[in-house]
């Protein structure tokens, strides 16, 4: 697994931005656009639009990518009159999917529903392999407009072939506040969870657990880094391993102006520390990558797909 690929949204106020894009990388630093910065994947069903991407292997073999079904570009002054709380209890309660074996051939577009009428919006859809019961869990954020309507939790869906799909549970909340945009990776016999809260703290927060859906623990180290940082401009960690063995979060950075916004690295040297170091210095983006997720590929399949999409 010598190279990365980032899939992606930008940050545009026409629906081309609300797409799929694929950026890829060598080293988890330097990034370059493919196919010259278009869509690889069009949104035709919904809301024509997706963001807050995960792409995912299987252990099976193949690759799956979920989305946000949702196109601010198309409907945020008209559907949702310009209002944030209209996107989130009233936006789509479906996720985009599409499947892939070779990650150049896709396959059509499909909407799946994981939840109820009860819930609002369902935000950025994560997955990772439960590593104790040989499924894959499915977790995201959203209102539940009937047990909570004041604030956003992390729910989560269990699945083995990513077609049928367990009832919702809630896997964590916090009270007085919503959370959001949670992350989760498993190493050395532990989950480490990244969340970003909305207040008290104001930022993104590290915990971990030696099981998935159990007891987390806080990681002080990460808050002591994250608040040297302007507090409640980050969202959307994304987490992966460097071949160096260090660890990589990347933190999308939001508050700025449109075509400053993107991911910011924070490395370290060792992931059970919980410690987070900024590292621009250390990284380049073609534009600004939003709201996506990074996952380790092979030298072949990063020149599978360089040549693929010239």
């Amino acid at each position: 697994m010598g190279a990365y690929l980032f899939v992606h949204f930008r940050e545009k106020t026409t629906p081309d931005g609300e797409q799929v894009y694929f950026g890829l990388s060598k080293d988890g630093f330097n990034w370059e656009e493919v196919n010259g910065g278009k869509p690889i994947l069009t949104s035709t069903l919904g809301e024509c639009g997706v963001r807050d991407h995960v792409i995912f292997r299987k252990k099976e073999g193949g690759f799956i990518i979920l989305a946000t079904d949702l196109s601010l570009a198309n409907n945020f002054a008209t559907r949702y009159h310009s209002d944030w709380k209209e996107v989130n209890h009233n936006g789509s309660p479906y996720l985009s999917k599409w499947e892939s074996e070779d990650l150049v051939h896709w396959s059509e577009q499909e909407l799946i529903k994981l939840v109820d009428d009860s819930f609002g919006c369902v935000w950025a859809p994560e997955i990772i392999a439960d590593e104790e019961n040989g499924d894959y869990m499915v977790h995201w954020s959203s209102f539940n407009n009937v047990n909570d309507p004041d604030f956003t939790a992390i729910y989560y869906s269990k699945t083995k072939d990513f077609k049928t799909f367990s009832e919702p549970q809630i896997l964590c909340s916090k009270k007085d506040t919503g959370i959001i945009d949670s992350n989760i990776v498993y190493a050395d016999g532990y989950y480490y969870r990244f969340i970003k809260s909305d207040f008290e703290p104001n930022h993104i927060m590290l915990h971990r657990s030696t099981s998935l859906i159990g007891e987390y623990e806080r990681m002080p180290a990460f808050d002591e880094e994250i608040e040297k940082e302007e507090l409640g401009q980050f969202e959307a960690p994304t987490c992966f391993k460097l071949s160096d063995g260090r660890w990589c979060v990347m933190l999308d950075y939001y508050g700025c102006d449109k075509d400053k916004q993107g991911y910011v690295p924070f490395v370290a040297e060792d992931i059970s520390t919980g410690r987070f170091v900024r590292s621009d210095s250390e990284f380049s983006f073609p534009y600004g990558f939003k709201h996506g997720t990074v996952m380790s590929i092979t030298d072949e399949e990063y020149e599978r797909i360089k040549r693929a999409f010239k």
